[in-house]
């Protein structure tokens, strides 16, 4: 396997630590309002990775955090007068159905936040023990001077960065680009004791606790979207690498943004698309299938033509599959995932390239009447989609899915009763029933093998 570092700027074959448990940290969300489309492309994307990683090694420890401390967390419960748990756990809840929908398999571990605040306590202190950490008026800020490998995760001189970024001056600071590891909390925010007074932690100090504490001081593969390269994961990893006096993460990688229309979405411009609405009228792998047809480091465009081409495709791959539905695959057949998937998918995630080598089996199921062959492209359809989480529901289920009460067994009654009114040569009631069945937006399709029917998305 290789993988394009984002510290190195190379792709380089992938070396575990331990190949019997490779550990991979990847951020999630801080659950403070519902999840836009663009917070979910880290999780499809690092879904895929953990697939492919587990066919590959013995074991693999998969950790995505929730962040449930924050201060748009803490206005929001202010405002409603609730206590943070109720908005985080609100949020958390709508943002593990979206990743259900969209056929995300769970983490190992989901750590919280507040969960993690006596650990978070001693990073803290390790590095204010080394030197790379001072209080000052209530406050523990990292020194970011202390630490002369600063910047090297972005590639770019500190000052620099500092001219770009939006940093908090404070009069209390050392340096201008020292960020804070614990802040003071005031009697009507939450807040825990600490050595430097009651207060909370800041943003980058939490996932430093939490990946330690689940997977090691050093880890494998560090993941996330591109935006939070700096200052998020600058931050991270100067404040591991202090506090342990070990290398943070070998492999970083980082997922491209996700543009709408060809413009980045904003508020302002109103063109924020949550997964919640979008759901509503396309189906979760359509959406998982957008998110992962463009390299995962390049910026996706997400259009309405890329989501109906995201359903047309699937309909080419659930057409194949249906076609086979009386192929029975042995549970012996081995490993039947064509080599050039296998490769594409092997250096560095190359899923578009993968995915044309699923279009020719598809093409084959098609137009090949070999029993023996169908078998092995079937078997190698559906262990192909497994490492992408695709294709794995029942093709009648997915053909069936997306209109306006559809009720199948009405659908297959019209469908037999314009079978026997063509072969009655009754041309008239078969153009009335396919006139019903097209209101219901069913689009029936004629075949050698008999008539097949779908709902049009």
């Amino acid at each position: 396997m290789k993988f394009y570092n984002t510290e190195t700027k190379a792709k380089t074959e992938f070396v575990p630590i331990d190949s019997n448990n490779v550990t991979v940290y990847v951020c999630g969300p801080t659950v403070w309002n519902h999840a836009h489309i663009g917070n979910y492309r880290p999780p499809v994307v690092f879904d895929v990775l953990t697939r492919v990683l587990r066919s590959q090694f013995a074991g693999v420890t998969y950790a995505r955090n929730i962040t449930d401390i924050d201060d748009k967390i803490n206005k929001a419960a202010a405002e409603q007068g609730v206590d943070i748990s109720v908005i985080s756990e609100r949020y958390t809840e709508f943002y593990h159905q979206g990743l259900e929908a969209l056929g995300v398999l769970p983490p190992d571990v989901e750590p919280k936040v507040t969960d993690h605040i006596s650990e978070i306590h001693q990073k803290i202190q390790a590095l204010i023990d080394g030197g790379h950490a001072y209080e000052a008026e209530g406050h523990v800020l990292f020194d970011v001077p202390s630490y002369a490998g600063y910047g090297a995760l972005s590639r770019r001189d500190p000052d620099e960065l500092l001219a770009g970024a939006r940093i908090d001056v404070a009069s209390y600071k050392k340096s201008d680009g020292d960020f804070v590891l614990w802040k003071p909390s005031a009697d009507d925010q939450p807040g825990w004791d600490s050595p430097w007074g009651r207060g909370r932690p800041g943003w980058h100090i939490e996932c430093t606790a939490m990946a330690a504490t689940h997977l090691g001081e050093t880890i494998d593969i560090h993941g996330g979207g591109h935006d939070l390269v700096f200052p998020h994961h600058e931050n991270e990893r100067a404040q591991s690498t202090c506090a342990h006096g070990a290398k943070f993460v070998n492999y970083w990688m980082h997922n491209g943004f996700v543009n709408v229309n060809q413009e980045k979405m904003s508020k302002s411009i109103g063109n924020v698309l949550l997964v919640r609405d979008l759901l509503e009228h396309a189906s979760g792998e359509a959406i998982r299938y957008v998110l992962l047809s463009t390299h995962y480091r390049a910026p996706l465009d997400w259009t309405d033509e890329a989501l109906q081409q995201a359903n047309n495709s699937l309909d080419r791959f659930y057409g194949a599959l249906r076609k086979m539905s009386s192929i029975e695959v042995p549970d012996d057949i081995g490993d039947q995932k064509p080599q050039g998937f296998v490769d594409a998918m092997l250096d560095d995630l190359n899923v578009p390239k993968a995915m044309a080598e699923l279009f020719v089996l598809a093409k084959k199921a098609n137009t090949s009447d070999s029993n023996a062959e169908l078998v092995k492209i079937k078997a190698a359809l559906l262990q192909s989609g497994e490492w992408l989480g695709l294709f794995q529901q029942d093709p009648d289920a997915w053909f069936s899915s997306g209109g306006d009460n559809i009720d199948a067994e009405q659908i297959d009654a019209l469908i037999a009763e314009r079978s026997k009114a063509q072969a009655d040569k009754n041309w008239a009631r078969a153009d009335q029933i396919r006139d019903i069945l097209a209101e219901k937006k069913i689009v029936v399709e004629d075949g050698a093998s008999g008539t097949s029917w779908r709902v049009e998305k």
